[in-house]
């Protein structure tokens, strides 16, 4: 045979390369490309090949409490245009989940990997609390700015900033202009959450806020002006970071008129605020294409978790809302929109999770994940712009050990169902313990009939099975039909919750109050 004409050198070197593709398939399967050695990528050419001829600008907006039913798309009578559009030109996701709430959303976009690898099952961060995104693994902008990435953070941060070390200046961000804590008015910036100050910086410092601006207008005009004024020698990574659609409803009356014939107050200001967000989205990518930038920018739109039905955010027809475990909480708005799509004008069911930004988006930026900790997400690329399978079966929506036990363990059970918890594999989803309101509720007007929460009157029920694939509403519990396929899912929570790290949830700290600080909330140890 050929082979054996080579000389001792050649057959070694044959051997090498065998090793060498045998060692990234194992690789590949277990999600560890990244712990491969350099040479190993660099002889197979296994690194993420960048799109298009040059790095592509990199465009991520989060829509906060922004409901399942709220955008256009998906039948709502709210008039979302631009989203549409955006939406129908690129890759629609209508398997993509976030978390029930926004501090871990955050987290997982910013580090890829899950609540439970990074200390933060436990409800979200308040501003008066020393807790923080820990800062053991590097965070999205880092690894973005490592591969050439100029980086800008507008908005909503909400990842911890009771230390100096905690801005998103010093998490990666070359420049950062928003809000640190969980919310603030929309116009005058003011947070209170036990004590009240005002909370609003450019880079490191609080400013003044503009008192009758609009956070969605404000937020978007720092969009333009960066984008007017940016030069073409670097890629940019720009993460925007809506305050809008979260509470305190507020928006200016002509974007909530056309939605005063609705029969619910909250639902008319929500819907307004909805418009506002919408049309600005419209107006960044005018700028972008103005500059010349938008046929090189990759466009990701995202919720952070479901709406809130109080405040006039909608879920239907899916089960709960923000919050609660229900599909109503996790599963989100989400779309890819960019000329470099292979797969444009489709609608994608294949499994992706908000952890999985952090490995595509570096990939796409031909940067390395070198240096940080084993992720949870998976470089979902290949998936959206080619059509092809996701290589996520399992998906761990949090296990909370601080959660209020609930009912009784089940015999023979390898994890302790008495607390709150949920994960998906394949077509299966189990939750255990509390999770969350589970009524089904129609939008305010609509022809649908609500419908209560089934298990509100059985407090000690602690365990529901769905194939959430043919069972998307979460009607039909499974559990007690199928018991077997029941304790392999309690198995695969057992398996999540044994690699977990300890919960931080600190007791809040009095020395957080914003009128020790000038007045500002922000960095008090």
């Amino acid at each position: 045979m050929v082979i054996w004409k080579l000389n001792n050198g050649g057959k070694f070197m044959l051997c090498i390369c065998v090793f060498t593709v045998v060692l990234y398939i194992w690789f590949r399967g277990s999600n560890l490309t990244n712990l491969l050695p350099v040479w190993a990528k660099q002889t197979l050419n296994f690194e993420q090949e960048v799109v298009g001829a040059k790095k592509p600008h990199i465009l991520f907006i989060f829509a906060d409490d922004y409901g399942y039913n709220d955008i256009g798309y998906h039948g709502s009578e709210i008039k979302t245009p631009h989203l549409d559009q955006l939406a129908k030109e690129g890759v629609r996701l209508e398997n993509y989940y976030v978390q029930p709430i926004c501090t871990p959303s955050r987290s997982q976009l910013m580090s890829g990997r899950y609540q439970t690898h990074t200390g933060l099952q436990h409800r979200h961060i308040a501003g008066n609390m020393p807790n923080a995104l820990p800062r053991d693994s590097p965070t999205l902008p880092e690894k973005l700015r490592e591969a050439g990435y100029s980086t800008h953070m507008i908005g909503k941060w909400h990842l911890g900033f009771y230390k100096k070390e905690f801005l998103p200046n010093n998490r990666g961000f070359d420049s950062f202009y928003g809000i640190l804590a969980g919310q603030a008015d929309h116009y005058n910036k003011t947070y209170c959450y036990d004590f009240c100050g005002y909370d609003f910086r450019d880079n490191n410092g609080p400013i003044n806020p503009v008192p009758m601006e609009y956070s969605t207008h404000l937020y978007t005009r720092r969009v333009a002006d960066l984008v007017h004024n940016y030069p073409s020698t670097k890629p940019m990574f720009l993460y925007l970071a809506f305050q809008a659609v979260h509470g305190p409803l507020e928006v200016p009356t002509q974007y909530s008129e056309p939605y005063s014939h609705l029969p619910d107050y909250n639902r008319t200001i929500y819907s307004g605020m909805v418009a506002a967000m919408d049309e600005a989205v419209g107006n960044i990518t005018a700028a972008l294409r103005a500059k010349g930038m938008w046929d090189d920018t990759i466009l990701v739109f995202s919720t952070d978790n479901g709406g809130r039905v109080d405040l006039g955010g909608n879920n239907w027809p899916l089960r709960g809302w923000k919050s609660s475990l229900w599909e109503g909480g996790v599963r989100g708005v989400g779309f890819v929109n960019g000329k470099q799509l292979k797969n444009k004008g489709t609608i994608s069911k294949e499994l992706i999770h908000v952890s999985d930004w952090y490995p595509t988006l570096i990939g796409l930026a031909g940067g390395s994940l070198t240096g940080t900790k084993p992720l949870d997400g998976f470089d979902q690329w290949n998936t959206i712009s080619n059509g092809a399978s996701s290589p996520r079966d399992t998906l761990l929506h949090n296990i909370d050990p601080l959660s209020d036990p609930v009912g009784d363990k089940l015999e023979g059970s390898p994890f302790d169902n008495r607390y709150r918890a949920a994960l998906r594999w394949k077509d299966w989803k189990i939750i255990t313990g509390t999770p969350g309101n589970g009524s089904w509720i129609p939008a305010p007007g609509s022809s649908f009939q609500s419908r209560p929460d089934i298990d509100a009157g059985n407090p000690k029920k602690n365990i529901w099975l769905f194939d959430i694939v043919k069972d998307p509403e979460e009607r039909d519990d499974l559990h007690e039909k199928l018991p077997k396929i029941t304790m392999l899912m309690l198995k695969k929570l057992q398996q999540a919750n044994s690699t977990a790290v300890p919960c931080r949830y600190p007791p809040v700290d009095n020395r957080a109050d914003p009128k020790l600080h000038g007045g500002y909330w922000g960095p008090w140890l």
